[in-house]
């Protein structure tokens, strides 16, 4: 016992990333994605659909546009939230979220609610309207860009779930599940 000093100094200097103490900051890389991309395509054109919605008269029996600007603000509104977490790389600080399936769900139904506005906001251009006036340009601007966003979701979500589909193969996963290649 005359061997073990009186005063043990068992303090670290070195600091843990375990709990994801990732920086925050710019991702250029995501900016440059084709994914970053289609989301950027998804917030311009979601963009001008609302505001074409909007700053179109509505009149009686027009009701069917308070669904396409729900959908067409509310998606806007989560794109952005969801732009920002991949933009700032927040991602990384929520390791335990499947974001692969986050953007596939997401997309998903992105698409399948802008199927939907898109039909009924190109159902209600009347074609015997007189073109140039402001009610015709606006409905059949805004018809045209809804199209532009959904085909952006859906190029979204095949992406999403090509990389679901691609990127999650390992050695764990491959023997547990018994698909050995070996």
């Amino acid at each position: 016992m005359a061997d073990f000093p009186d005063k043990v100094n068992t303090q670290t200097s070195t600091r843990s990333n375990a709990h994801g103490n990732f920086p925050i900051g710019i991702d250029s890389y995501f900016l440059k994605s084709f994914f970053g991309i289609l989301m950027i395509v998804e917030l311009v054109f979601g963009l001008l659909v609302w505001a074409l919605i909007s700053g179109s008269n509505i009149s009686t029996g027009d009701e069917a546009f308070g669904w396409v600007i729900f959908v067409a603000i509310f998606l806007w509104i989560l794109t952005i939230i969801l732009f920002l977490f991949y933009l700032l790389n927040l991602t990384s600080k929520f390791p335990k979220v499947p974001w692969v399936h986050v953007r596939l769900y997401y997309n998903l139904a992105a698409t399948i609610l802008y199927l939907i506005a898109f039909i009924t906001n190109a159902s209600s251009v009347d074609p015997t309207s007189i073109r140039g006036t402001y009610k015709y340009n606006n409905r059949a601007a805004s018809a045209f860009f809804a199209g532009v966003v959904m085909i952006a979701y859906g190029l979204s979500t095949l992406l999403a779930f090509l990389s679901l589909r691609g990127g999650r193969d390992n050695a764990a996963t491959s023997q547990a599940t018994g698909h050995n290649s070996a």
